[in-house]
This record gives structure tokens, sequence and C-alpha cells, in this order.
């Protein structure tokens, strides 16, 4: 999947769920706040990597697609970068701003946020396990109180 549009994953730029099996392996896999850690929960045992944006921090219009070479963002507070380019990514009217590596700072969520936009990246190669990790993930956000709905990617 990250290598569809010419992405090279390497170090820091392999995928998210990867990250988690070792940070947890590790002891390191702390509590963010409890969308993300729900969106943890679930990619480290479904080997998905779910990204999460605040909507509130984004512009419309999102889509889905690889993005140009050359395209980086802000990826944490202190300021680091990620080259996305050649990679699939969602993105704001801004640019991108989420991948199955690592989300943008700018529409990261906070303990302000109230809307969010989650995306499990998976391969239609594998529909049951990109079926049960979706449902897996909006049973636990609704557990905690969260109300869920599906969008339509085209």
């Amino acid at each position: 999947m990250l290598r569809h549009g010419g992405y090279k994953p390497t170090g820091r730029g392999k995928p998210a769920s990867e990250y988690l099996v070792k940070a947890a392996g590790d002891g390191m896999l702390g509590s963010i706040n409890a969308a993300v850690d729900a969106c943890n929960v679930v990619s480290l045992h479904s080997g998905l990597p779910i990204s999460l944006i605040d909507l509130d921090r984004a512009t419309i219009p999102l889509r889905i697609g690889v993005a140009p070479i050359g395209t980086s963002y802000v990826f944490n507070a202190s300021g680091q970068e990620i080259d996305v380019g050649g990679l699939l990514c969602l993105s704001d009217g801004d640019g991108p701003c989420a991948n199955a590596v690592k989300d943008s700072q700018r529409t990261k969520t906070s303990g302000s946020t109230t809307t969010m936009l989650s995306v499990i990246w998976g391969l239609s190669t594998n529909p049951e396990l990109l079926s049960e990790a979706l449902r897996w993930y909006r049973e636990i956000v609704e557990r905690i109180g969260a109300s869920t709905e599906s969008v339509a990617v085209s």
C-alpha cells in the first residue's frame, strides 16, 4: 500500500502500526487521549495503520490520493517534517494531512476536539480484515460515548 505511488518506507517512514508493535513490546505505548488510544488498540491488533484528524482543524474539500513528489508536512510539536511525496495521503484544502505513516500536526486531535475523521488504511485484497477492524474500532469509540457515521470514499 505504501509503495503504490512510489513511496519507499524506511526507518521513520514505516507504517505507524509497525511503530505500535515495537512501542508496545518495549512497554513504551502510553495513553494519549481516548480517540487516539482506540485507534492504537485496533491498529496494534489488526496490523492496519489508522489516521485520526480533528475535522475542525481541517479545511474542505477532503480527498485521498497520492501526494506529489516533494510534498512534506510537520508531524509533531517539535516541527519535524515527513516527506510524503509518492505516499497515499488524506488531504484537505491545505494539502496532505494524514497517511499510514504519520498524521500532520496541523490536524491532530487535542483535548478540545469534538469532531474527528478516522481513516483505516487497508487493502481491498483483504476486505475481511478491514471490515473487522472497522467494526471493532466503531464498537470501542461508541462504547466510550462517541457517535459514528460512515463516509463513502470514491
